[in-house]
This record gives structure tokens, C-alpha cells and sequence, in this order.
């Protein structure tokens, strides 16, 4: 199995996203109201020697995925880790048009006609046979024609995907996700959870290998299920040829100091830490403190 980055530069601070404060989260917004904005602080994170970027597949990810594609021979060396799909966008697409027509903007928005074809040939297929699996391939290929022509090293399903087909133990998608991922994209599945050492458990349990998994992992336990124990019990177990993992949410949301965080991860057996800043001091202190 390829080896992920050590440290993976994130982007809930270009989206207003912070789950301790509403304030924080409006400022941020503000903050990064333009896009020139979020380049800035991506060029930050490259001179500071970070060279792997996840990115949800929101609305403005188009535009950030586009400026790195125009300005590929400078950032030629940067891998992409894009989370899909972006639930928020969906529901505010259903909310705003309905289903049906949202349905339409989804599949076939910006296609070529061999593209549609393509869709409807699977869709119809999907529909007809009642095919989870083949709507689920269609939903990957939609949310990753934005990330075309980056060098993608993992493609990770969102939190939400992953609890809910994890709390009803369906195997089939877990493991037609891993390998539609490997084939159709040459890239590592990833699997974002709130409940890693019960999915390790289960991806071992299907015979469900070479997976990357991405997990909230603190010192306080924050937004860790079932228990910071059980975390890290699994992580100290874990066979990293077989299942890599990458904390998220190491300084839960503020409420940790950044050197008091990071000497409890690098403590763990844990390959890979995604981080979001907004200045250039919060992104030096960071990667000087990793330590894997």
C-alpha cells in the first residue's frame, strides 16, 4: 500500500466551519469571502513544506481545484485527498429545487453527451435493478470530475456516509467503494469516521484491506466514539501495511493547546495528521510540532 503524507493541509477555515464556536466560524467565513484569500494562505502551506491537500467537494471547490490545475507546474508536487460527496449541498440543492431537478443539475450538469450516455446506460441499470452499488459509483464519479487532471492519492467518503453504512453493517458498499477507488481512480480508498476502532474492527472482519482511515484523535476524547481508550488501544494495535490512519481534529476545535495536542500525538501509532490554520504562524507552529 502506498504511504500517505505526514501532514495534509485541510479547509474547513476557508468554509466557515468550526464545531466549538459560531463566532469563530462567521469570522473565518468572512475572512476568506474571497478566494484570492484561501490562495494566499495555500501558498503559505506550501512554502512551510506542506505538500498534500484534502478537499471537500463543495461549492467552491471548483474554483480551488481550477486554480491549481492553471497553476499546475508550480504546485506539480502536491497530492490531492478529496472527501466525498459534500452532504450540505445536496440538501440545500433539494431544499432550494426539489428532488428531480436536483437529481438533473447533479448527473448532468457540465457532462459531455459520451459522459451522459455513460450515466444514463449506468443510471438505468441502477434504477431497473435497484443497484446501491452502481448509484453509488455514479454519485463518486460526479463528485470527482472537479478533481480531474490532480494527482489524487486518496479518496476518502465523508463521516456521514461512513457511520450510517457502518451502524447498518452493509459490507457490500464498503467494499465495492474500496474497489471502484483503486480500479477507476489508480487512488487508497478513505473512509472519515466518528467511530474508528469499531469500522478497523469491521474492515478486518470483511477482509477489507489497504484502506486509509481519517478520525477525529485528541487528548480529550472529542468527537471520539466509543472512548479515547478504545482509540487508542486500536491505533497501538493496528497493522499500518494494511490500514493507515489519519487524525483530524487534534486540537478539538481550540480547546487544546497546539504543543500540548501534538505531544499527545505523536505519541500514538498514527501515520497522518489533516490540519486547517488561517495565518502563517498557526501553520509553522503546526508542522514544526508533527512528529510521526
Amino acid at each position: 500500500m502506498d504511504t500517505i503524507d505526514k501532514i495534509i493541509f485541510g479547509d474547513n477555515q476557508f468554509f466557515g466551519i468550526n464545531h466549538m464556536s459560531q463566532e469563530k466560524a462567521q469570522q473565518l467565513a468572512e475572512q476568506f469571502y474571497d478566494d484570492s484569500a484561501i490562495f494566499k494562505v495555500y501558498q503559505i502551506a506550501y512554502e512551510s513544506g506542506i505538500r498534500a491537500i484534502m478537499l471537500n467537494s463543495n461549492d467552491r471547490a471548483k474554483v480551488i481545484c481550477d486554480y491549481f490545475l492553471t497553476n499546475k507546474n508550480k504546485y506539480s508536487d502536491v497530492a490531492w485527498y478529496p472527501s466525498i460527496p459534500y452532504p450540505h449541498k445536496y440538501a440545500n440543492l433539494i431544499s432550494e429545487k426539489g428532488i428531480m431537478p436536483t437529481i438533473n443539475e447533479i448527473l448532468f450538469k457540465d457532462n459531455s453527451a459520451m459522459g451522459i450516455l455513460g450515466m444514463i446506460s449506468k443510471g438505468s441499470a441502477a434504477v431497473l435493478g435497484k443497484d446501491a452499488v452502481k448509484m453509488m459509483q455514479m454519485l463518486v464519479d460526479v463528485e470527482m470530475k472537479m478533481f480531474k487532471g490532480l494527482n489524487v492519492k486518496v479518496i476518502f467518503l465523508q463521516n456521514i456516509i461512513t457511520d450510517l453504512l457502518l451502524g447498518y453493517g452493509i459490507k457490500e458498499i464498503f467494499y465495492e467503494y474500496c474497489i471502484y477507488i483503486k480500479k477507476k481512480y489508480n487512488a487508497l480508498p478513505g473512509l472519515i469516521t466518528q467511530n474508528m476502532p469499531i469500522l478497523l474492527g469491521k474492515l478486518k472482519e470483511w477482509g477489507i484491506e489497504e484502506v486509509v482511515i481519517c478520525s477525529s484523535f485528541n487528548k480529550i476524547g472529542y468527537l471520539m466514539s466509543p472512548s479515547l481508550d478504545a482509540y487508542i488501544s486500536s491505533a497501538n494495535n493496528n497493522d499500518c501495511s494494511k490500514y493507515q490512519l489519519m487524525a483530524m481534529s487534534t486540537l478539538a476545535s481550540g480547546a487544546i493547546p497546539a504543543k500540548e495536542a501534538y505531544s499527545f500525538i505523536n505519541q500514538q501509532n498514527i501515520q497522518s495528521v489533516v490540519f486547517g490554520a488561517s495565518s502563517k504562524k498557526h501553520i509553522e507552529e503546526t508542522v514544526s510540532l508533527i512528529d510521526l
